[in-house]
């Protein structure tokens, strides 16, 4: 089968297809997104080689779904761990990632993945919507890890595909949120959407109980540090190639505290993406076939550019 494979440069690669183990299901993908994580991987992030990819949409051809479209969770527990049992994969410390960590992605006509991993779309989201699931999902993650009610002030610095998520999702809390970013583009489009939104400068005076960082670029960071209230919290999104610095007294001073948010759970996602409670299709900027990957790449790097799909 054709993939995109990384071993210290993007190739069109043809190997096996997976081999199907015992509670797995093989499945052929349909489309499938590049991520930021994804082009932070062709830089050198979770020195990582193999097939890449974990934001998908495709068909099971074999397992107990099979002829239903379905999208999965991309972190493949042990499943006899603590973590496991509780129902946080993610978090096992024996686990692989899709595309990311010790396990081939979905930039691929076919992968496999365990039948606890997979979840059926609904009949009224489309394959275009559902390769978002990943992003939903991870955006939701917030929302389980800190409280923000209908009285809170949250601000998101990145105006990017994620920033644009994020935004969406928390203004179902019914808080006060501000968007922050440098693109005035991918600015007017959440101002669309009846999110607030404001150009980064220099001179920031407005301060927010939680500002999620999620922009991915390092100075990212110390625009949060700037906007966090004293006790606040920032929630922090964007992974670098690079260790990130920045001024610790200001964090203890302020007493700020700072939480790592990553992966979430799909089924929320999924039901937000059916109640139309999320929109993504505005999101998506050009859609290549997987022979022209090299395009795709080049086009996902764009300073205006949201979303990059792949066809397989």
């Amino acid at each position: 089968m054709k993939t995109i494979f990384y071993e210290k440069k993007l190739e069109l690669r043809d190997i096996p297809e997976p081999l199907m183990k015992k509670g797995e299901s093989l499945i052929k993908i349909l489309l499938a997104g590049i991520c930021k994580t994804d082009i932070e991987i062709t830089k050198g992030y979770m020195n990582f080689k193999g097939v890449i990819g974990h934001e998908f949409v495709g068909i099971v051809e074999k397992g107990e779904l099979k002829g239903k479209r379905v999208v999965g969770e991309i972190n493949i527990g042990c499943g006899v761990c603590d973590f496991c049992k509780k129902g946080l994969s993610r978090h096992c410390i024996n686990r692989s990632v899709m595309g990311i960590y010790k396990r081939d992605g979905a930039f691929a006509e076919y992968i496999t993945l365990p039948d606890v991993n997979i979840y059926t779309v609904p009949d009224n989201v489309s394959d275009l919507e559902a390769v978002f699931t990943e992003p939903i999902a991870a955006s939701l993650e917030i929302l389980e890890q800190v409280k923000i009610t209908p009285d809170s002030r949250t601000a998101v610095v990145g105006d990017g595909r994620m920033g644009q998520i994020i935004a969406q999702v928390i203004k179902l809390t019914g808080c006060y949120i501000k968007d922050y970013g440098k693109n005035k583009k991918k600015l007017e489009l959440l101002e669309k959407l009846n999110i607030n939104t404001d150009i980064l400068c220099g001179n920031i005076k407005n301060k927010y109980d939680f500002v999620v960082e999620c922009s991915g670029n390092p100075k990212g960071f110390e625009t949060a540090l700037n906007l966090v209230k004293p006790r606040g919290k920032i929630i922090l999104k964007s992974t670098f190639v690079s260790p990130l610095k920045f001024d610790t007294a200001k964090v203890v001073v302020d007493e700020i505290t700072i939480l790592g948010s990553r992966c979430g759970r799909f089924q929320p996602a999924l039901r937000l993406l059916e109640n139309r409670l999320v929109k993504v299709d505005y999101l998506v900027s050009k859609v290549f076939p997987i022979a022209q990957y090299i395009k795709a790449f080049k086009y996902a790097k764009k300073k205006d550019t949201l979303k990059v799909l792949l066809k397989m």
